[in-house]
């Protein structure tokens, strides 16, 4: 039980400040405003919003449960995490967060925030490569050099030839 303490502990500090506090802020600079009306772009945002965070819950949970730690860097998984999303791409929780930034960006039609999300995720990028990647080849060593063979970074491969 206190694994999923810790979970969501960590989840409502990263998604509170990268999902809902910055963009907040970004958006509060940038002047945009609720459409007073739903049409379809609104409603594809809210749509797309709802899929990215729920793509991010179950990484969360996915973390919990299989990995017995949370994504933070500081109480990282004691298991590798190859199971859930994280059977398609991964880094399901980075474009889910993303997707429901995306989404956001779409109900407000915010060019600043869409700037955003592009920084978060370079940022993102570049996190995975020089940190996130080579602490889970040192701690995982073969496994997860398997795991990286058999599945993409950000795009899910295709079923591969023998």
């Amino acid at each position: 039980m206190f694994i999923f303490a810790r979970a969501i502990t960590y989840s409502t500090l990263f998604i509170g400040l990268f999902l809902i506090f910055l963009p907040a802020r970004v958006l509060a600079r940038s002047g945009l405003m609720a459409s007073p009306t739903i049409g379809p772009t609104e409603v594809a945002g809210i749509l797309l919003g709802l899929v990215g965070a729920i793509v991010a819950l179950w990484c969360i949970l996915t973390f919990a449960t299989v990995g017995r730690g949370t994504p933070a860097p500081f109480d990282p998984p004691r298991r590798l995490v190859d199971r859930g999303p994280y059977r398609f791409i991964r880094n399901p929780m980075y474009l889910g967060a993303g997707l429901a930034m995306f989404g956001a960006a779409l109900y407000y039609r915010s060019p600043a925030l869409l700037a955003y999300i592009g920084a978060f995720l370079l940022a993102t990028h570049l996190f995975v490569l020089a940190y996130e990647e080579p602490t889970l080849r040192r701690t995982f060593g073969a496994d997860y050099e398997a795991y990286c063979a058999r599945t993409g970074r950000w795009w899910p491969r295709g079923p591969r030839e023998a």
